[in-house]
């Protein structure tokens, strides 16, 4: 499902330089008109009389003097001021100014380049999107990609980047599209980052820390993966502030804790929820039965007790179910035979009686006769806002009242 909504933003970048640039103009003449960008700009087409396209030269050359390693010659050609030529590099109409052309986008995925991202990137202020997949940068990201403010497709992922969660994302007023996975940020998330309106947020694969921040309303996530992390605590049920927009939320090896809130349930879009290879304790929240549009759920690999609900296993959208590796204790009605239903399922290694590849009844008891009450259970948080969290029980939601409990109605494709 993840895999399906990279294809289609991947198609959509290249629409990003026309559609997007075209639809802010008004916002962008305003902006350069107040700070005066432009007053004294020609309009010639010629690369050595536009201003911007000289800026652009002056970063690109910059650049290129710290890459250090490009072996499928990809800067080869970024020779001279004619930048809109370079190999990687697309220009467009200037939003504010349809005579001149300006570099709108870089990408050089997959390119395998090696160097660092100099401060004289942020002369680039008419970029759209940045796509640097797949290299082997490293170093910090410029917080002089603040200027960037027509930035709406930002993707360094699978690179050496290091240092903490790079602060100057949250300055950037267009970015719908982050992607910063598989790389070496750490330390721990700014609550802001979900408070911005980015439609989707990869930050898997780093080693980020703490706890998964409060989720404060105000973002339009539709997909969140911050898999295999080196968060603590528990979801926070603020995470019921994504409701409106969230389909896919993968919390994979994060080292949760505490119980699943029962706010998970208010996620009325949600297509696939993956929290396998945690600590999680306590039972399955019986309020996940109201997610009709679920199609995968994993549960795996963590510390649940108790029954398998059939208001779970009845769910219309269901295909994919996997619960193995808990220690579960009883299939509810329909959950003990979901082949009929024509769902693929895994309860293997659970402590389900009469079901084959189970727990010693061992295992089962030491477990079994020490039940979580999730009503009491305390885990460490950031529900206040603090950037390291403390410990909080399980709290209401913070979402408006009359957002309802029950709808009436695997992870992206790494490099």
């Amino acid at each position: 499902m993840a895999s399906s909504l990279l294809c289609s933003i991947t198609i959509r970048s290249l629409l990003v330089l026309l559609l997007h640039l075209s639809s802010l103009s008004n916002y962008l003449a305003a902006k350069h008109n107040q700070h005066g960008y432009h007053r004294h700009r020609s309009h010639n087409h010629s690369p050595t009389s536009n201003q911007r396209l000289h800026q652009a030269y002056i970063a690109l050359q910059a650049w290129r003097r710290v890459i250090y390693s490009d072996p499928n010659n990809f800067t080869t050609n970024w020779v001279g001021p004619d930048v809109c030529s370079y190999k990687g590099i697309y220009c467009a109409t200037a939003t504010d100014d349809p005579k001149i052309r300006v570099v709108a986008g870089i990408d050089l995925n997959f390119a395998d380049i090696a160097g660092f991202l100099p401060n004289e990137l942020g002369l680039l202020s008419d970029l759209a999107l940045i796509h640097l997949n797949s290299n082997r940068l490293c170093g910090i990201i410029p917080q002089s990609l603040t200027n960037l403010s027509l930035l709406y497709e930002l993707d360094v992922s699978n690179n050496r980047f290091v240092g903490p969660f790079p602060s100057v994302v949250l300055s950037l007023p267009m970015l719908t599209y982050l992607d910063l996975r598989y790389n070496e940020f750490e330390g721990p998330l700014p609550p802001q980052l979900f408070q911005k309106k980015i439609d989707a947020i990869f930050i898997n694969n780093n080693r980020f820390t703490s706890a998964v921040p409060a989720f404060l309303g105000g973002t339009s996530a539709s997909v969140v993966v911050i898999a295999n992390n080196n968060f603590k605590g528990c979801l926070p049920p603020s995470i019921a502030n994504l409701a409106d927009t969230l389909e896919e939320l993968l919390l994979i090896n994060t080292s949760l804790t505490g119980c699943l809130p029962p706010e998970v349930g208010y996620l009325y879009k949600l297509r696939v929820l993956d929290v396998s290879h945690n600590k999680i304790v306590g039972p399955i929240p019986y309020s996940l039965s109201g997610l009709a549009h679920l199609e995968q759920l994993n549960l795996a690999h963590n510390l649940m007790t108790g029954i398998v609900p059939q208001g779970v296993c009845i769910l219309p959208n269901l295909a994919n179910f996997t619960f193995s590796y808990n220690f579960f204790c009883e299939e509810e009605g329909i959950c003990m035979n979901l082949t009929s239903k024509g769902i693929k399922y895994d309860d293997r290694r659970n402590c389900l009686p009469e079901k084959p590849l189970q727990r010693s009844q061992k295992e089962c008891n030491d477990t079994l006769e020490h039940p979580v009450d999730c009503f009491q259970e305390c885990c460490i948080a950031s529900e206040g806002g603090g950037a390291f969290g403390r410990a909080t029980p399980f709290a209401p939601a913070l979402v408006p009242a009359a957002t309802p409990l029950l709808s009436p109605f695997l992870a992206p494709s790494f490099p």
